[in-house]
C-alpha cells in the first residue's frame, strides 16, 4: 500500500526534540533571554559536557537553537521568537491546574510574579503592564502586530520610556500568552527595551534563570505606576 503524500507541517520532528528532558530545560533556560555556552547549558540540565553539545547539536540542526561565535567562544540562544512562543504555550498546556502543590513553592512565587520571557517581562507584572497599557488605549492593531497610538506613546513617556522607532527586521510589539497567568503579556522589540529600561532604571534586576527581582525602587516607583496606568 502505498503512503499517500503529507502536506501538513512535520511536527513530530519538533516534538521529539523537545520531549528530551535535558534538552527542555536548556531551552527553558534560553527563554530568558540570555545567551549560554555548551558548559552552561550542561550544568543547567545537570548533565556532561559531551552530551550538552549532542544535545545542542541537534536543536541547531532541528532550527530550535542558533549559536553566536565570539572569538573562540561559542554561545547559544533560541532561533527566533516563534520558538519562544512554542515553549510559552507548551508550558500553559502542561500545566494547566492553578491549584498544583508546585505554585505554593517560593522559588516558582517569585517565577510567577516576574520573569523575562526571550527578552521581554512576564509574570504578573508583565500582564499587568499590558492591561494598563490596553486600558490606556495604547495600541492600534495592525496585520503584524500591535502599533503605539498617540496615547500609548503618552503612557510610556510617564513611565520615563521613549519608544523606539519600529524596526522593519523585527516585530515592534504584539500579544504572547503567559504561561502563568493564562492571558496575554506584550512581546516583541518595544516589550524587550521596556524591560531593558525597567533594569536601568534599577526597578528591576535579573537573578538566577529567568527570574527577575523587583527593587526598592521597583516597589516605590514601577508599582504604584503600574496601579495608575491600570486605574
Amino acid at each position: 500500500m502505498n503512503t499517500p503524500p503529507r502536506f501538513e507541517p512535520a511536527i513530530a520532528s519538533v516534538a521529539s526534540l523537545l520531549a528530551d528532558p535535558s534538552r527542555s530545560q536548556m531551552l527553558l533556560h534560553l527563554l530568558g533571554g540570555r545567551k549560554a555556552s555548551a558548559s552552561d547549558l550542561a550544568a543547567v540540565a545537570g548533565i556532561s559536557p559531551a552530551t550538552a553539545s549532542a544535545h545542542l547539536a541537534r536543536l541547531i540542526e532541528g532550527g530550535l537553537v542558533r549559536v553566536e561565535p565570539r572569538g573562540r567562544h561559542r554561545y547559544h540562544a533560541l532561533a527566533d521568537d516563534s520558538v519562544a512562543r512554542l515553549l510559552e504555550s507548551l508550558a500553559t498546556v502542561s500545566e494547566r491546574a492553578p491549584t498544583s502543590p508546585a505554585w505554593r513553592h517560593p522559588a516558582r512565587a517569585r517565577l510567577k510574579l516576574a520573569r523575562c520571557c526571550y527578552g521581554h517581562l512576564a509574570g504578573e507584572l508583565g500582564v499587568k503592564l499590558f492591561s494598563g497599557l490596553v486600558q490606556q488605549r495604547a495600541f492600534q492593531p495592525m496585520p503584524e502586530g500591535l502599533a503605539l497610538t498617540p496615547q500609548g506613546h503618552g503612557a510610556l513617556k510617564a513611565l520615563g520610556f521613549t519608544a523606539p522607532t519600529p524596526n522593519r527586521r523585527r516585530r515592534f510589539a504584539y500579544a504572547c500568552h503567559d504561561w502563568s497567568e493564562g492571558v496575554d503579556h506584550l512581546a516583541g522589540e518595544l516589550a524587550d527595551q521596556l524591560l531593558q529600561h525597567f533594569i536601568e532604571q534599577g526597578w528591576l534586576r535579573r537573578t538566577e534563570g529567568r527570574e527577575l527581582g523587583i527593587t526598592p525602587r521597583g516597589h516605590s516607583m514601577l508599582l504604584p505606576a503600574l496601579q495608575t496606568m491600570a486605574a
